[in-house]
This record gives structure tokens, sequence and C-alpha cells, in this order.
């Protein structure tokens, strides 16, 4: 493949990522910020269908294998997305974020995100490029926190002892009663951050902490770096979206932990035996979707009837709209996520 190919290759993609942003920013509940529940699963179910669509592109471009590592990759970090919602669900929760606003912290944090992952892709990749035994090292993470997910009992979220959140209050004032769109503002002659900045700041830190556990899943699976880079990002993209439509009933997922440490450990297994056994790309495949679809569907029907329904949900948004102030939600969420003291993706 010649240089001047693969770089068309990029501009594609990044084309598809500012037209979907543009379209999500422009058109997703742009009436009045609220995003409805039957809105967000319809544009939930647009991004999925762009991502996995994308896989024929990449089936022309490199080749059925690349294809199969793609829709792999793609599969384990819409997975692992899952679980970050809890954590943005608990970050607005304890900081008081209204609904109306939670859009524009969710749109610019996945536009870092987008920024930060392709940082740990490229660092990644060249890693196990130039030192073959970080391989290894990346196959005991992966087990590691599989088996810290699996003896884990809920998450617990607190901005306040977030380093970073901690960081960009000494930096700036905050202004804990302002109850606007805006990141900062000035009173008195002097710049003042608000909630809703160190709402963007725990969000942000949370996908670093995350982005250590999904970057090197989808290394097991694919070493190239447009394969692993756009299956992450086209996963990432849908994330707002999704969000919205499962923020009312994300505790029912309770045993989505067990299956996505299926994950882990397999890919981390599938990492470290890697010199020795070659494991076919359509086992790892069929592992993911069997894993993560067997703890969604036992989820959903041992906790049926669980979650509120969609319409009181909407309800409280228009509430939130109107008062410009969020409902405070729980700060512990049990069942599917897991506290991070125990297992590995310590959010505080």
């Amino acid at each position: 493949m010649t240089g001047e190919s693969e770089a068309l290759h990029w501009i594609v993609f990044f084309s598809v990522v500012a037209a979907a942003l543009a379209v999500d920013l422009g058109f997703v509940g742009r009436k009045d910020g609220v995003v409805s529940t039957r809105t967000a699963y319809a544009w939930s179910a647009v991004w999925v269908s762009l991502g996995l669509s994308f896989s024929g592109l990449v089936y022309l471009w490199y080749g059925g294998e690349a294809a199969q590592q793609y829709l792999a990759g793609y599969l384990i970090e819409e997975s692992l997305s899952i679980d970050n919602l809890f954590v943005f669900l608990l970050v607005f929760g304890s900081l008081g974020i209204a609904l109306n606003h939670q859009r524009k912290v969710l749109f610019w944090g996945i536009l870092g995100a987008i920024v930060m992952r392709g940082g740990f892709i490229v660092a990644g990749v060249g890693l196990i490029t130039r030192f073959e035994w970080i391989v290894y090292f990346f196959g005991a993470l992966l087990v590691y926190t599989a088996y810290r997910l699996v003896r884990s009992h809920g998450v617990h979220v607190d901005p306040e002892k977030n380093p970073m959140v901690r960081f960009a209050r000494r930096l700036f004032p905050v202004a804990a009663d302002y109850r606007g769109h805006n990141f900062h503002v000035r009173r008195a002659g002097k710049v003042f951050i608000t909630p809703l900045a160190i709402a963007l700041v725990a969000v942000e830190s949370a996908d670093i902490v995350f982005a250590v556990d999904s970057v090197p899943a989808v290394l097991a699976i694919s070493n190239i770096t447009f394969v692993v880079f756009t299956s992450n990002i086209a996963a990432i993209l849908g994330l707002r979206s999704l969000y919205f439509a499962l923020a009312g009933s994300l505790q029912r997922f309770e045993y989505l932990s067990w299956g996505l440490a299926v994950v882990l450990a397999f890919v981390g297994v599938k990492m470290l035996i890697s010199h020795w056994v070659h494991i076919p790309i359509l086992v790892s495949l069929g592992v993911i979707v069997v894993a993560v679809g067997a703890a969604v569907i036992v989820s959903l029907l041992l906790t049926r009837g669980a979650g509120p329904d969609a319409e009181a949900r909407e309800a409280a948004g228009r509430e939130d709209l109107a008062t410009g102030e969020a409902e405070e939600t729980p700060a512990v969420v049990g069942g599917s996520r897991q506290d991070p003291e125990t297992a590995g993706r310590e959010i505080v």
C-alpha cells in the first residue's frame, strides 16, 4: 500500500468523523438541549450502523482479516464504553449538572477522547513494534483488570478527589452557584470556572483511565494503526446518544461486568500466549459477541422492570431544563459497575 493511498484513507475517515460530529452537534436535541429517549435510541442506531458499515471500507482497503479485526475492536470498545456511561452518570449527578447541559460536556469530552485515544494508540503500536515484551505486560494488565472486575462491588465517584479536578480547582476559583451553559465566567474582573468545566475535567480523566484497558485490548486484536484507531473512534462517536438512551436504565446491566471480565481475560491470555499460539480472529469475535451478549441478556432478564420508564426520565429532564438544575443521583451504582479501588479503574 502506498503512502498516498493510506493518507487518503485517513482523510476519508476524518471527513466522516467531522460530518458525524457536525450532525450530532447541529441536529440531535437542537431545539432545547434535552434529548428524548426515542431520539437517543434512533441516533444510537445510526452511529452503530455507521460504525459497522465502515468495516466495508476496511475490507476494500486492507482485506478480509483486517475487516474482521476492525469489527472485533469495535465490539470491544463499544462494550467497554457502556461501562464508561456509569461514570458519566455519576459525575453529572454528584456535580448537579442539569440534563440540558450534559450534552455540551459530553460533546467536548468526546472530542478530547478522540485526541487522547490517538496518542495512546500511536504510543501503544510503537511500543509493541519496538519492544516485543510489552505484549506480555499488556496481557497481564488485562487479565489483572478482569480479575478485579469480578471481585469488586460497585463504583464510587467523587470528583473532589480526582487529581485533575483538584489541580483545576487550584488553578482557577470555581463559581459553584453558576447554573448556565458556559465553562467559565468572569466576575469582578476575575475568571472563574464553572461546574460544567469540573465535569468536563472529570469526564476526560475518566476516559484516560478507561483507555488503559480498551487500547491494549484492541491491540491484542490488531497491530494495524488504522484499524485500531478507527475501531476505537467509531465506537466513541455514538457515546453521547447512547448515554441519553440508557441513562435511565443503566442499573439494569447488573451482570455486564462479568461479560467484560471474560472479554478482557480472553484478550489478555491471547496476548500472553501469542508467541506460541495463534487464535483466529473469528474465534475472538465469537468470544466477544457471546460473552457480552449473554451478560446483557441475563442482566435484562433478571432485572426486568427495575429501571424507570422513559417518560418519567424525559419529564424529569424537562423539569431540569425549566429550573436549570439537575436532580442529584446517588454516587454509587452497584452491580455491573465495580469498586474502582478493587477494579483497577479508580475514577474519583
